[in-house]
């Protein structure tokens, strides 16, 4: 083949085959270098190139448009078909629909597609790959139809790696029941070593997915006991085991799509792809390939950023630049799966000779961390971080250089310690973003030529333009260069919190997609989504946070409405407003209790918590709390939590003030109000202060004339005492200020800042507020007063809701990993009288195998 490194003439006419990443990348490039160059895209895909590594974001909106890369010039051709052969001589390109293409030069960027292996019964209906969007659309086909059976969907991910454990959160968004099955001992075995994986199987487990490692697929067959569902057979050396599933989703790898190479007399690479040097030109000088499909020296792979890398260096050498050569890639990575960070970089297993190891294990919080370190015990060559990667980018900049400090220390900093390291400590060589190879240096001479945002940076130096996982280090190197940040919520919105709420009062948009689509950018992410899902459900309070495709935007203890514990089973906290129960009650507590199981604790805010149901156990605990006259406690929302109260006038015979009607009526009043960050409440009869109202974000304490308002305390690694805004006020206006108070707070707070914060934070602090809510100042208080009467006329009980629609039900499903019914992955164990949990069981110790 060809190795010419010499720069071409500027082909008339470049034709793509393909339209994925690096094909429209391949374009953009040409076009940005030469933009009259004339280009013909093939593509076989319907419709605009997208962002294939964001496939399981498309769950939940089914917007393709938020997905779709930037649109190509009205120059670029796209035609839609399949190419299906190659007349080299003749220089054309033959189509599926009989058109033929003529080329100057043809640029082969055909992808890959994904590995089926020949398992008896992988072409029956009900098995599927994921690779696209058509894909997801069926597999949502294939679950809807199950819950239109009365069934709760099963699906099982052949695949435990990369794209397995995205298939598997795909599965598990769409209210799936589902199981990843891994030949391997371990998930992500490229990736991660034994004992990380580990970790990750009990992070994974602790979701809900049952994991089944060590063991391959035989068969699947129809069941004929039970229409349009499968028996998957897995089998190990400990024998076999029958799946029964309503689905089967191949996710075992991606062979290069090089089906062109046969005819035109291309040479392939000994794994398949088609042969290409350094320059990415095939044996034909008169065709490139690029992306997946390219097997570079014989080599090809299967991530983004190599893919990028030989679109540039195509762009260079067809435009008349000097052509440079491929340089062996970073591939280090940095994903969050099924919402858990997993990162891999360098010699990540120590292969090297006298490589030494230092691994910090805490199966309590869920976090592996490993360093690989060369035989003098100072250069880092690699590492591996489950559970916590937060070190990420600025330990993979430091391989292969002599480390600053202990190495224990950036992995394991002494509590309360920042880590040992910072951006400030890498060289300026070293490489920031490796999507695009930005270096430190590069951002930097950006940021000295006027790039003052992360936009601005992206823009300029395609920096955090691609995966996102360096942003955090853009973001430190504009603060070590004395930039004041933007208040922008994330990436894809410009406008703070405030601003965002505010553009969704005045619009009445409560739909991510369409929100995203008029004032963001790209898809959303795991900050912007929660952000907005709080937004519009303090907006709308009738409408229920799982309606409408929301779920996907919740955080995790939202979308189940109840807080999950380490283990992976949740706690159930029923409303008692201001601690008050009837014996009836609290009787029925004590049943579901014993009925289930679960450990029962009065917490220091009035209320009784009952700790460890199974996720399929909620709804009917719900029902029986329900069926008792009771409702969600909303423990598990950034929202009102309790009031808490002392007895008041009614027993204590220091009480000034009926402080246990004033708390429920405060707790009834505000319950369910979603707000930037939890709020807590108390009321205390006297100024003894039973109720520890001043540690409060809203504390009212009885005087012999009314009520003293205080606002902003809040407990935590920052206690606060909360500050007097009002006195002796009646009952009417002291409601009316706490009104106008949390109304202007959730309008104008950023995510996840509690009250104190906000109020150090406004102009003018305490006085500014207390002119704005008691003095009316900026007019707005009939407003605020309207708004939170809103929330109140709306509000309806979370639980009931679910359990009033089979739809949100049908997300409530325990994902066993044994047909016994308790998932056995759940444990417990008794200490000092007391039931606690135990983190899911590590893997059994099995033999490395080849895949």
């Amino acid at each position: 083949m060809s190795s010419s490194s010499a720069a071409q003439s500027h082909p008339r006419h470049v034709v793509v085959i393909g339209f994925g990443m690096v094909a429209h990348r391949t374009v953009m490039e040409i076009l940005a270098r030469e933009p009259k160059t004339r280009i013909t895209v093939i593509a076989e895909e319907v419709g605009h190139a997208y962002d294939r590594v964001a496939l399981s974001s498309y769950v939940g909106s089914w917007d393709r448009g938020m997905l779709e890369l930037d649109t190509l010039p009205a120059t670029v051709e796209v035609h839609n078909a399949l190419a299906t052969g190659i007349d080299r001589e003749a220089k054309l390109v033959t189509c599926s629909d009989g058109r033929e293409v003529a080329y100057d030069h043809l640029v082969l960027a055909t992808g890959s597609a994904p590995f089926v292996p020949p398992v008896p019964g992988h072409d029956l209906d009900g098995v599927f790959v994921y690779r696209t969007l058509d894909d997801l659309d069926a597999l949502r086909e294939r679950i809807d139809s199950a819950k239109a059976a009365g069934r709760t969907p099963v699906g099982a991910v052949i695949g435990g790696g990369l794209l397995g454990l995205e298939a598997a959160n795909a599965l598990r968004l769409l209210g799936a029941e589902t199981h990843v099955v891994e030949m391997a001992p371990r998930l992500m075995p490229i990736q991660v070593d034994a004992a990380g994986g580990a970790v990750l199987a009990q992070k994974v487990e602790a979701l809900g997915v049952a994991v089944h490692t060590g063991r391959a697929t035989s068969s699947i067959a129809e069941n004929p006991a039970e229409p349009n569902t499968l028996t998957m057979t897995l089998g190990s050396d400990e024998g076999d085991e029958e799946l029964a599933v309503d689905l089967v989703v191949f996710s075992a790898g991606i062979r290069p799509r090089d089906e062109l190479a046969a005819a035109a007399e291309l040479e392939r690479g000994p794994r398949g792809g088609f042969g290409v040097d350094r320059h990415c030109l095939t044996s034909d000088p008169a065709i490139s390939a690029v992306g997946e499909a390219a097997a570079v020296d014989g080599t090809c792979y299967g991530l983004v950023a190599p893919g990028y890398q030989t679109a540039q260096i195509v762009a260079d050498r067809l435009t008349g630049r000097t052509a440079r050569a491929f340089v062996d890639p970073d591939m280090s990575t940095k994903l969050k799966l099924l919402g858990i960070d997993v990162a891999s970089f360098g010699d990540a297993h120590g292969v090297a000779e006298g490589a030494r190891e230092l691994h910090v294990n805490d199966p309590v919080a869920g976090e592996y961390k490993k360093l690989v370190l060369a035989a003098d015990g100072k250069t880092l060559l690699g590492g591996i971080l489950v559970g916590d990667a937060a070190q990420y980018s600025v330990l993979r900049s430091l391989v292969g250089e002599p480390l600053p400090g202990s190495p224990m220390a950036l992995i394991a900093p002494t509590a309360g310690e920042a880590p040992a390291i910072g951006v400030g400590s890498l060289p300026r060589d070293a490489q920031i973003c490796s999507c695009n190879a930005v270096s430190k240096g590069d951002i930097c001479s950006a940021i000295a030529d006027g790039s003052h945002s992360v936009g601005d940076i992206k823009t300029c130096t395609r920096a955090g333009a691609s995966c996102g996982s360096c942003v955090g280090l853009i973001r430190q190197l504009l603060d070590a260069e004395g930039i004041e940040q933007s208040t922008a919520v994330c990436e894809h919105f410009a406008q703070s919190r405030a601003e965002l709420f505010q553009i969704a009062s005045s619009t009445g948009i409560s739909d991510f997609s369409t929100f995203i689509e008029r004032f963001g950018q790209g898809r959303g992410c795991e900050v912007c989504k929660p952000t907005l899902a709080s937004i519009f459900a303090t907006l709308n309070s009738a409408d229920h946070v799982l309606d409408d495709g929301r779920a996907a935007l919740q955080d995790s203890n939202d979308r189940f409405l109840a807080n999950i514990q380490r283990n992976g089973s949740y706690s159930v906290v029923p409303r008692m407003p201001a601690g008050q129960v009837s014996a009836e009650q609290l009787i029925v507590c004590g049943e579901i209790a014993k009925d289930f199981d679960l450990y029962v604790k009065v917490t220091g805010a009035q209320r009784i918590d009952m700790f460890g149901a199974r996720v399929d156990q909620l709804p009917e605990i719900w029902r029986r709390l329900v069926d008792a006259g009771m409702e969600s406690g909303q423990a598990y929302g950034k929202s009102l939590r309790a009031v808490k109260s002392c007895v008041g006038t009614d027993w204590c015979r220091y009480g000034q003030q009926d402080s246990v009607k004033m708390a429920v009526d405060l707790e009834l009043r505000y319950r369910g109000l979603r707000s930037p960050h939890k709020l807590k409440m108390g009321v205390s009869g006297c100024a003894r202060e039973c109720a520890e109202a001043r540690g409060k974000d809203v504390g009212v304490i009885a005087t012999e004339n009314g009520w003293n308002l205080y606002v902003g305390g809040n407990g935590g690694a920052t206690p606060r005492h909360a500050q007097l805004l009002a006195k002796d006020l009646d009952d009417v206006t002291l409601i009316r200020f706490i009104d106008r108070f949390l109304g202007f707070y959730v309008r104008t707070a950023d995510r996840l800042q509690r009250t104190a914060a906000w109020m150090e934070s406004i102009e003018g602090g305490l006085d500014h507020i207390r002119e704005v809510v008691c003095e009316d100042s900026l007019g707005i208080a009939a407003d605020l007063e309207e708004f939170v009467g809103r929330h109140v006329d709306g509000y309806a009980d979370e639980w009931s809701r679910v359990l009033e629609d089979p739809e949100k039900l049908s997300r409530f499903v325990s994902f066993v990993n044994a047909p016994e019914s308790p998932d056995p992955t759940i444990q417990f164990e008794k200490r000092d009288g007391r039931k606690v949990p135990l983190p899911a069981p590590s893997m059994p110790a099995v033999p490395v195998g080849a895949r």
